[in-house]
């Protein structure tokens, strides 16, 4: 078993390319508008015309930006509250997912999406294992963990990745049992969301810039301690 985040567009590298972006999604950061996640979305809806394997894509993705983009045009014209709320909904979930999803692993991107058989960073259960932290929003009332469908339970989720969604809590007490431990709480999570949201577009700058990374057993510890950045656009909805 390997488990990575296999990518070809390495946004760090962008970004030094293009320090104006940086600054613009900077800025929107420090007002909680999800800048990163929404360049990151932007790119994604023209991969077919930036990535030449995706070249076969091109009418469709053509298709999808000119049929979805006139109908929120047609939507902001003749109701302009409800496009303007359509948006606002879509900020909120991108905040929701990057929320969930950015201590849930140690490991950074790795450029290898498009080369056959590349080298393994990682490889098994246990080491899977190892690399994957849990983030519930609540140990003690399980229908907190509803609104996000129990995917905090990350653990569980990995361990075994065909468990429905409602038995994941249960997975993981089996796993790990109920010690807040071996979880990285919900409240240290907001604090590290809110403390780090414009430093984690590019993963420096504040009270933890240059500190070595940690991975593994280290790595939960600096999250229980709030000592982490997080990420964002990890990986959801990003398959490039």
């Amino acid at each position: 078993m390997d488990n990575d985040d296999s990518v070809w567009f390495e946004y760090e590298k962008f970004f030094d390319r293009h320090p104006v972006i940086l600054r613009i999604a900077r800025f929107f950061e420090w007002f909680y508008v999800p800048a990163h996640d929404l360049i990151m979305h932007a790119i994604m809806s023209v991969t077919s015309f930036l990535i030449p394997q995706r070249r076969d894509q091109r009418v469709r993705q053509g298709a999808v930006i000119v049929t979805r983009g006139s109908i929120f045009l047609t939507t902001l014209y003749f109701y302009p509250r409800v496009a303007i709320l359509y948006a606002v909904a879509y900020m909120i979930m991108i905040h929701i997912l990057r929320f969930m999803d950015s201590l849930q692993h140690d490991y950074g991107n790795n450029p290898t999406l498009f080369i056959k058989n590349p080298e393994s960073r990682f490889g098994g259960k246990e080491t899977e294992q190892a690399h994957t932290f849990s983030v519930p929003l609540s140990l003690k009332h399980d229908w907190i963990n509803w609104f996000t469908l129990n995917f905090g339970f990350h653990n569980a989720h990995h361990s075994r990745p065909t468990t429905p969604w409602y038995k994941l809590p249960a997975l993981h007490r089996e796993m790990l049992g109920d010690d807040p431990e071996n979880v990285i709480t919900f409240p240290i999570q907001l604090k590290m969301y809110h403390q780090y949201r414009v430093n984690r577009v590019t993963h420096s700058g504040g009270d933890l810039n240059q500190l070595p990374v940690p991975m593994e057993k280290d790595y939960l510890k600096a999250c229980q301690d709030g000592k982490m950045y997080g990420g964002n656009a990890v990986s959801f909805l990003m398959p490039f």
